[in-house]
């Protein structure tokens, strides 16, 4: 074979969630000899990526039509993309894995096949997890981000996955520190404001309300406190709601989606996770290369990229205590800052996109020998 591998990734949506940036990162990381990137994806609302990709030459397909999902002609539609001859189709979606799967395997003449697990098995449906515990026996190269993530699967399921921990562009993003003074003045917080920022979509796995009651015992004796919450999702309105019965005014400020998340992180002091459930967040990654402390709960794979006490604070999950007093500790002591903010920057050279590029781009080799 002449010519890079043609890969199409297929996803439920372009929105802005990690497993979505990672494609963005990932194809600007790869390698154009040695593999050529497309995307397909179902829900036309989810479409925020779309331009990111476009620029760092990527054809995106858009695969649905109003009902997502649930109008099974977006399937139709992936059979006839399928037709321009691709090597290899990456699936990053159990809902969207289940029903591609036997489409491929049907194919004459068909591509390898890989998913790609970002979520830990317990954070889906229960008919998503019985649908891909069924076929994923189909794929040739079954991925997990994280040992944990592999963990939550059927033991079947774990013998068929290969761990390939993923990452982020480190010295890209290390470069935007610069921005802090002006990116601080745009969200116009003064020089003694402490920003502690979390980057997450508003679902329930992500565990805003622990946060909330966090932020309330935090700015009491912290007033110059402010939280920034970047994301959206089904529960948006309810958190704004909640932050505005708790009395937290302007103390916790909803921004909705940002598309500049790396802005907004430079202008930061703290990044904070209080989710019940993650297989390895991007975006936690993503501000320790800004170089962030962090306090997040100890759940799937952030006590491999966290180590409490070096690059930030870990805490038990659903405890809004102990994610305050951990909180409270680092926005009252900007050496301690300082510190781990550091060690962070540190840290997450072990993240560094371009390795993971490296090794999927032999993977995808290795599945392609006959």
């Amino acid at each position: 074979m002449t010519g890079p591998l043609r890969v199409l990734s297929v996803i439920k949506g372009l929105g802005p969630g990690g497993a979505e940036r990672l494609l963005v990162s990932m194809s600007r990381a790869s390698d154009p000899a040695a593999v050529s990137h497309e995307v397909a994806y179902v829900l036309p609302w989810k479409n925020h990526l779309v331009d990111s990709l476009t620029e760092a030459g990527v054809a995106c397909h858009l695969l649905g039509g109003r009902r997502g999902l649930a109008d099974p002609r977006w399937l139709l539609r992936l059979r006839r993309l399928l037709r321009r001859e691709f090597d290899i189709v990456h699936v990053h979606s159990p809902a969207v894995a289940a029903p591609v799967r036997p489409i491929v395997r049907a194919m004459r003449t068909r591509p390898a096949l890989v998913a790609t697990e970002h979520n830990l098995w317990s954070s889906f449906g229960r008919m998503t997890r019985a649908a891909n515990q069924a076929t994923l026996a189909l794929d040739d190269l079954h991925l997990a981000v994280s040992d944990e993530v592999r963990a939550s699967m059927s033991p079947r399921a774990q013998a068929r996955t290969r761990v390939v921990v993923h990452g982020v562009p480190v010295d890209e993003l290390q470069a935007r520190r610069v921005e802090r003074t002006a990116q601080r003045a745009r969200l116009g917080l003064g020089d003694d404001d402490v920003a502690v920022t979390i980057v997450a979509n508003m679902r329930w796995t992500k565990d805003y309300p622990t946060l909330l009651r966090a932020a309330v015992a935090v700015t009491a004796t912290n007033p110059n406190t402010r939280f920034l919450a970047a994301g959206q999702g089904p529960l948006e309105a309810a958190i704004r709601a909640e932050a505005n019965r708790l009395g937290l005014g302007d103390r916790f400020r909803v921004l909705g989606y940002v598309d500049d998340t790396a802005a907004l992180l430079s202008a930061s002091d703290v990044f904070v996770l209080s989710s019940v459930v993650e297989g390895l967040p991007i975006a936690l990654l993503e501000a320790m290369a800004i170089g962030l402390p962090v306090v997040s709960t100890a759940v799937g794979g952030v006590p491999k990229a966290v180590t409490d006490g070096v690059e930030g604070r870990l805490v038990p999950a659903g405890k809004p205590e102990a994610l305050a007093k951990a909180i409270t500790e680092l926005a009252g002591d900007p050496e301690k800052r300082t510190t781990m903010a550091r060690a962070a920057s540190g840290r997450v050279r072990e993240f560094e996109i371009g390795r993971t590029a490296r090794l999927l781009e032999s993977l995808y080799a290795e599945i392609m020998v006959p």
